[in-house]
């Protein structure tokens, strides 16, 4: 028996575009209504109005993932808007690429507060409303989770932090009823690293891609949990 997820109600951080926006789109499209966050309030409610037409399926949040503060008042204004919340997609990020003996202190801690503690603020601020609903989280993490390369000392860290971190809450919460899943993703048309989408990332993953992948997850048995899961474009860049 599948999932059941009409009307549920997800929660996606740095949803405002890329990877976020991609999931969200699935989501609404397959019946549930969403929250997305960014920190930049304009671009969270004009990624909501184009999502939707409906305002009562679409909720455009501010907030810094990087504040458990923030993210805690995020996910009140979600649950007194729709009156629960059933996933929480942690998916907001940041990448800066440097050598070490190149790197800043600031991008080394705007990597690390944004993509692990990051992740963490917006998990302990949604448990509560999660264990109510028997809910779902899910990370998005990368295969730079697994795979090391040169300049990415910060990204690979808070890549293999996230995986780690992601793997073991899923066995703190799974005797509450609650779900966690981190998918890692290879090779993305997003606009991460301040990269814009075009014509030659036709051969990547593309954001929609993710959000299939999710709502997938979403949908299964409820006695099958998916706990880490790698994805990559079917075929070499060109």
């Amino acid at each position: 028996m599948n999932q059941d997820i009409h009307n549920k109600v997800a929660y996606i951080t740095g949803g405002s575009k890329g990877i976020g926006l991609g999931i969200a789109k699935i989501l609404l499209n397959n019946g549930m209504r969403v929250a997305i966050s960014s920190r930049n309030k304009e671009a969270a409610v004009e990624a909501a109005a184009a999502l939707s037409n409906d305002a009562g399926k679409v909720l455009a949040i501010a907030s810094d993932v990087s504040s458990l503060d923030a993210e805690t008042e995020a996910v009140k204004k979600i649950t007194e808007h729709f009156g629960g919340l059933d996933v929480l997609v942690a998916n907001a990020g940041v990448g800066h690429f440097a050598a070490i003996d190149e790197m800043t202190p600031a991008q080394w801690n705007e990597t690390i507060n944004t993509n692990l503690t990051g992740v963490f603020n917006s998990v302990k601020a949604s448990i509560d409303a999660l264990k109510k609903t028997e809910g779902y989280i899910i990370s998005i993490a990368s295969l730079a989770g697994a795979n090391f390369f040169e300049t990415a000392s910060a990204y690979n860290a808070s890549k293999f932090g996230l995986v780690g971190f992601t793997q073991a809450i899923m066995l703190d919460l799974r005797k509450y009823g609650i779900k966690v899943s981190t998918i890692m993703p290879g090779s993305v048309a997003s606009y991460f690293n301040n990269h814009v989408p075009n014509e030659a990332d036709a051969w990547k993953i593309q954001p929609e891609d993710i959000g299939e992948l999710v709502l997938v997850i979403l949908k299964m048995n409820p006695r099958t949990l998916p706990s880490k899961i790698e994805v990559r474009p079917s075929r070499p860049s060109k």
